[in-house]
């Protein structure tokens, strides 16, 4: 394996992971959808390119963002919170094509453990069970996965992180004085940016391509306990739950990434 990579979203977790992987001897070609933030990128050593995806077509020179790299990290979130009509799948069909007549050989896709159903029973969920989407996000995710997975040109490894926190940005922040919120007893699924980063580092170290993995730190307390919680230590208005219906929910194993990878996690959930 050549030591450059290409990052296609250096964003809040792109950014981060490329000022990563130059540390660790890596020449990084990185991409944002935002001209202002090209100096932000270069200033790091990162090789910065303007580039935005849609479904529609692509703006800015995608064929130079991968010249020369045999490892792309793909993370573009489907975005679909902010504009509910958003193709993500379009967005990746439109990207294949020149993945494809470049010289990547390996695609690590950064997908969600949303592609799984909640259930009553909190099911414990691994690599084995069948995704079964809930909402449009999920169901385009797990579609874009299918289309890397079936493309013969690279090998993809599927990387389905559990919710991101860290760097000042928590989903307390938005549960902060909320009232009647569901699922009170439904188990926490969160991964702190540094294991993602430190997971995503090994997965290209170790050379570990063509599989599925779910990322998802222990323990796995309440969404009540822990919200309430994390609001009390933040100093922020404490949400309240409505308990009166039954909670759905899952857990999220990592064992197989802990096992392959030989991981263990950082950052734990109090």
């Amino acid at each position: 394996m050549n030591r450059q990579i290409s990052i296609i979203g250096c964003g809040w977790l792109g950014f981060p992971l490329g000022k990563a992987l130059i540390k660790k001897g890596f020449r990084v070609k990185g991409t944002t959808t935002s001209k202002d933030r090209l100096a932000l990128l270069s200033n790091e050593h990162i090789e910065a390119f303007y580039l935005k995806i849609t479904s529609e077509g692509i703006m800015g020179n995608i064929q130079e963002s991968l010249a020369d790299s045999e490892v792309l990290v793909l993370n573009i979130p489907p975005g679909l919170r902010k504009n509910q009509k958003k193709k993500h799948v379009g967005q990746i069909q439109n990207a294949i094509p020149f993945i494809v007549s470049s010289q990547i050989k390996k695609v690590l896709f950064i997908s969600s453990t949303s592609v799984y159903a909640n259930a009553p029973s909190f099911q414990e969920i691994t690599e084995e069970t069948t995704p079964k989407p809930e909402n449009e996000s999920g169901k385009q995710l797990l579609k874009v996965e299918e289309l890397l997975q079936n493309n013969s040109h690279f090998k993809t490894t599927i990387l389905r992180f559990s919710g991101l926190f860290g760097n000042e940005r928590h989903p307390a922040q938005q549960l902060s004085g909320k009232a009647h919120l569901k699922n009170a007893k439904a188990p926490v699924n969160l991964i702190h940016l540094t294991d993602a980063i430190s997971i995503i580092t090994q997965i290209i170290e170790q050379d570990i391509f063509g599989e599925t993995f779910n990322a998802s730190t222990t323990p796995h307390p309440t969404k009540q306990s822990y919200y309430t919680s994390v609001c009390k230590s933040m100093g922020l208005p404490l949400p309240s739950f409505d308990l009166s219906q039954k909670s759905m929910g899952k857990i999220v194993s990592s064992k197989k990434l802990e096992s392959i990878l030989n991981y263990q996690f950082q950052i734990k959930l109090q």
